[in-house]
């Protein structure tokens, strides 16, 4: 973890409410590009196909928040490892504080 060691702590305490957050903004997105009509009618194809029934249901709106959230937390963890290697990123004090030797 070391070099993203305040990511993964923001993770852990910030996922669910960021889930929260996000699902909603998600899901009207998804609704105004037509995403969840598409999918809904690509779900009705795949249900009438013998023995699909057997496979695992897709939430599309939780596996897109939980993708933004994934994509969030790359890049959070990406600044936190430039913070922590370049004396250059920490621009601000507390950041010096921190992560300053």
């Amino acid at each position: 973890m070391g070099d993203t060691a305040a990511t993964a702590y923001f993770r852990a305490k910030t996922s669910e409410a960021l889930t929260a957050a996000f699902r909603p903004v998600v899901t009207e997105s998804m609704k105004d590009v037509g995403v969840i009509q598409q999918y809904d009618q690509l779900k009705a194809a795949y249900q009438s196909v013998p023995l699909a029934s057997a496979l695992p249901a897709v939430d599309i709106e939780s596996y897109v928040v939980s993708k933004a959230l994934d994509g969030l937390f790359y890049f959070l963890g990406q600044q936190e490892k430039e913070i922590r290697t370049n004396p250059a990123a920490q621009v601000t004090g507390i950041l010096k504080k921190v992560f300053g030797k």
